[in-house]
């Protein structure tokens, strides 16, 4: 067991940081656990923000991963409402935006990401939005209440998840919605064409109106808020407020200031980690958004931002950092909620990684499991309002199977039987 005078420092105050915290105790840890955040407010999840939390279905007080008392009977502490502004790796020691230093044993970074602005004209009118933190969400929530009432207009830009998600809460508090989006498709560069159709079929039957092929140019308007969103193919679309969702960035910018490994752009950036997610000090750990995980299952470096992955890799960087043997090698997984939609997505294909789509069930009622293949080998499944198959979909990735299109598309066929074909 390591020894009761050493202190593990946690820089990133979010689920992953969290749950490693949980872990420490756990496992038995005795020396001082020390939360660095930069928000005032305690560890949270962040689904919510987007989801039930947004639409006014679940408390504020849903969203934070453990009662604030919690972390004192536990002998945690909390420095919320800190950023880290160095980080001495020979000294082995953090310096805090109050000049205060603390020194390490062991560090993890979980700094997760933020989200990609706009680089254009108007971003700084007060009805352009971003969402990422609490903070964002309690914003954004009174903004779409106060849009359904007054029958006003949002834009989207992007048709990511959160995008796609933050529109079907503005379209139930009754919203008008466009979304303008460069690709085909929603969710394209995730689902790719086939998939992302019925995406813009379900939020098309719910009012939503797309803009595909377009990305925004400028965002007008008039002392002080927003009027119009006008895109580069000459089209304006009215607007009461905006809400940019073009993808997250890992934040990396406290590891690459130390020195420590990053991933390259290519493969998504990120903290550079190992299958057990040290960085390349053995002292200095990362998990969730900001690691860029060699994945022993892919064979790929890989970079995950979902709710799962926080939930998971916080947890696995705390054992390793006890001198655990682990190895992270969890298949990545998220799940979104649209409308009556609920999916769960499980695997890894990105664009130019597979060569077929294979259809399970019937997508015209919005019931099926879509599987991702290359060479016959499926790399990953989402399944569409079918519940209780995400083990079974996790064992077919793992088991590398071929199962052939015919059984793999064949409900009849249970999805066991097809694992390790």
């Amino acid at each position: 067991m390591v020894d009761a005078d050493q202190t593990f420092v946690i820089v990133g105050g979010g689920l992953a940081g969290a749950k490693a915290a949980e872990t420490l105790r756990s496992e038995g840890f005795t020396g001082r656990v020390i939360i660095i955040g930069d928000e005032r407010d305690h560890p949270y999840e962040r689904p919510p923000l987007s989801k039930g939390y947004l639409q006014g279905k679940e408390e504020r007080d849903s969203v934070f991963v453990h009662e604030p008392a919690w972390y004192a009977s536990h002998d945690i502490e909390l420095h919320l409402g800190q950023t880290v502004t160095t980080i001495d790796r020979a000294a082995k020691t953090v310096r805090l935006g109050d000049s205060t230093t603390i020194r390490y044993d062991k560090l993890l970074l979980a700094t997760g990401s933020e989200p990609r602005r706009l680089d254009i004209p108007g971003t700084g009118l007060a009805g352009v939005h971003h969402l990422r933190r609490l903070a964002h969400a309690e914003r954004l929530k009174n903004v779409l209440a106060s849009l359904g009432r007054d029958n006003g207009h949002l834009v989207v830009a992007g048709a990511g998840w959160i995008g796609l998600e933050v529109a079907a809460a503005a379209r139930e508090y009754g919203a008008e919605v466009t979304v303008v989006e460069p690709e085909a498709t929603p969710l394209y560069s995730v689902l790719g064409p086939e998939v992302g159709q019925i995406f813009t079929e379900l939020h098309s039957d719910h009012g939503v109106r797309f803009h595909f092929g377009a990305r925004l140019t400028e965002i007008t308007g008039q002392d002080g808020m927003v009027l119009a969103a006008l895109t580069d193919d000459g089209e304006e679309h009215p607007a009461h407020d905006v809400l940019a969702a073009i993808g997250a960035a890992p934040r990396t910018a406290l590891a690459e200031s130390t020195g420590l490994d990053l991933a390259p752009r290519e493969h998504g950036g990120g903290i550079a980690v190992d299958a057990s997610l040290r960085t390349s000090d053995p002292d200095v750990y990362a998990a969730g958004d900001v690691a860029a995980l060699q994945h022993p299952l892919f064979s790929s470096r890989l970079r995950v931002e979902h709710w799962a992955n926080a939930l998971n890799g916080g947890p696995a960087a705390a054992r390793a950092m006890l001198g655990q043997d682990v190895t992270y090698d969890r298949v990545p997984y998220f799940f979104s909620d649209q409308y009556d939609l609920g999916l769960e997505y499980s695997g890894w294909a990105p664009p130019g990684s597979y060569d077929q789509v294979v259809l399970r069930g019937d997508a015209g009622k919005r019931e099926f499991i879509a599987f991702w293949l290359r060479d016959g080998q499926v790399l990953a499944g989402m399944n569409v309002n079918v519940w209780d198959v995400t083990d079974e979909i996790q064992q077919l990735i793992r088991s590398g199977a071929r199962p052939g299109t015919e059984r793999l598309s064949d409900p009849t066929v249970p999805l066991g039987d097809l694992v390790g074909q």
